[in-house]
């Protein structure tokens, strides 16, 4: 039986949150706007108008390519891409896809099979087109051309995925750098980040590619990786069982869970590329390109490493950290938060392990629970240092800690606030638990017996009965010592 090698390449969309749009001073697009009120004559495509290219779309352009380690070209021009559409007021789009700011680059990804590297083919600049809203009954469209114009950068990769788990991985890599670098919302739901895969399948050690088939309408990283996985399955038993696979393009219809034909593909279009007359080509200064070296945030992986080597965390909690831009900015808002009441230059491994715990699984789980992003979460980091310095004091224990954060997070209080109202100190009186302690081992003869017959488990009993007396607020070590102690 022939097996088969599965080739995939990528383009995403990427649309950039500047202030105004690619060749107009409109507002950039806004989901909320009425139809056709963000606009002016230059993106509705008036006779006469001239377009003024974004400077900051640009540099955001080149801010990318030397993210991704591509290179920034020395002159770039745009051009028409001419083709006729509704969206499409001028009956061309102004693009750079021929001759674009940013060529190579790569990015290194891991997934569950080991490290790959992704390289990059080009990043280009371009204007997107408006949007057709379609009646419900089907009898007419209506045109809405407050996108129109709105900045987009497209980042073609090449055919370097060999499974759907890589395109994933790669698409929310992509969405963390561009959030890191603040150019893009990056979500994927919303269409700020929009995905293109273009999928084959060839017999092992075949060089030459097989039937090219583009898949389309993918608007999550879970549909990329099912709508990649599901054409896999389908193009391995076209082959298998002889048929043949055409160039074509599918959509992912995902209440379905499969692709559909949408349309062949056998010729490439002519869009008859000329250069825009009104916009002469661009040479990028070196002291733009130095400048924006200067102002690269940390990006993700170096981030990772950072907390793994700082913060001795491990490389898990570290990758899920850095994944998101506003969650890392928590856990540093809160480390620096732990140094300011130690009245260290620098964070004990154990406290930042213990905020890294408590972030990813108490304030982590709630949030995805309930929907709730980091940027809007109701505890703060400064509220969850604070929680951590009380428990590490000795003021309330481990599970006590945990009835505070359920309050936290449903009242945004305090946790000194909460512990004060509900009486949750926890008690570290010897004499007050001594008492305590007798009085369980007086009611409970037959596990002091099996303790003293070598059961561990009725150590674990007794604790347990005296947390229960206390209502979970003595101090488990100061109880560990007394009972073990009485008992022997």
């Amino acid at each position: 039986m022939i097996k088969f090698e599965t080739v995939i390449g990528m383009e995403f969309h990427i649309q950039l949150n500047t202030k105004s749009k690619m060749f107009c001073r409109c507002d950039n697009y806004s989901a909320e706007a009425k139809p056709n009120t963000n606009t002016c004559p230059t993106c509705m495509g008036f006779p006469g108008t001239l377009p003024v290219a974004n400077e900051k779309a640009i540099e955001w352009t080149m801010l990318l390519g030397l993210a991704l380690n591509g290179k920034v070209a020395d002159s770039f021009n745009f051009e028409r891409k001419n083709y006729f559409y509704p969206d499409l007021p001028k009956a061309y789009q102004i693009t750079s896809s021929t001759n674009p700011p940013v060529v190579g680059g790569y990015l290194d990804i891991v997934t569950s099979k080991g490290e790959s590297k992704i390289r990059i083919n080009h990043i280009h600049l371009e204007e997107d087109a408006g949007k057709l809203v379609h009646a419900s009954n089907g009898n007419y469209s209506l045109v809405d051309l407050n996108r129109a114009s709105t900045p987009l950068m497209e980042l073609v990769t090449e055919a370097d995925f060999r499974t759907p788990e890589e395109a994933r991985v790669f698409a929310e890599n992509l969405r963390s750098i561009v959030r890191y670098l603040g150019i893009s919302s990056g979500n994927m739901e919303e269409g700020n980040l929009r995905a293109d895969a273009n999928i084959s399948l060839r017999p092992v050690g075949q060089k030459e590619f097989g039937k090219k088939v583009e898949i389309k309408n993918m608007n999550s990283f879970k549909s990329i990786e099912r709508a990649l996985e599901y054409e896999v399955k389908r193009q391995t038993e076209t082959l298998s069982e002889g048929g043949t696979l055409f160039q074509e393009t599918r959509g992912w219809d995902e209440n379905k869970g499969k692709t559909m034909s949408q349309r062949s593909k056998e010729e490439a279009h002519d869009y008859r590329y000329f250069p825009e007359p009104d916009l002469p080509p661009f040479k990028p200064k070196k002291e733009v390109i130095d400048r924006l070296k200067a102002e690269m945030p940390e990006l993700p992986s170096e981030k990772r490493e950072r907390f793994e080597g700082e913060y001795g965390l491990t490389a898990y909690d570290a990758m899920v950290l850095t994944s998101d831009v506003e969650l890392a900015r928590f856990f540093e808002q809160g480390v620096e938060e732990i140094m300011k009441k130690e009245s260290k230059d620098f964070i004990p491994k154990e406290s930042a392990k213990k905020l890294a715990n408590w972030t990813l699984t108490e304030l982590l789980g709630r949030l995805n629970a309930k929907g709730i992003s980091v940027k809007n979460s109701p505890i703060k980091s400064r509220q969850l240092a604070d929680l951590i310095a009380l428990i590490d004091e000795g003021t309330i224990s481990g599970k006590i800690a945990k009835t505070v954060f359920d309050e936290m997070f449903e009242t945004g209080k305090n946790p000194e606030e909460i512990i004060k109202d509900k009486g949750l100190v926890q008690i570290t009186d010897t004499k007050a638990l001594e008492e305590t302690v007798d009085a369980v081992l007086d009611n409970n003869p037959k596990s002091v017996e099996d303790f003293k017959a070598g059961k561990a488990q009725a150590f674990g009993f007794l604790i347990g009965q005296v947390m229960k007396e206390t209502k979970g607020q003595a101090n488990p070590k100061i109880v560990n010592e007394i009972l073990r102690k009485k008992l022997s």
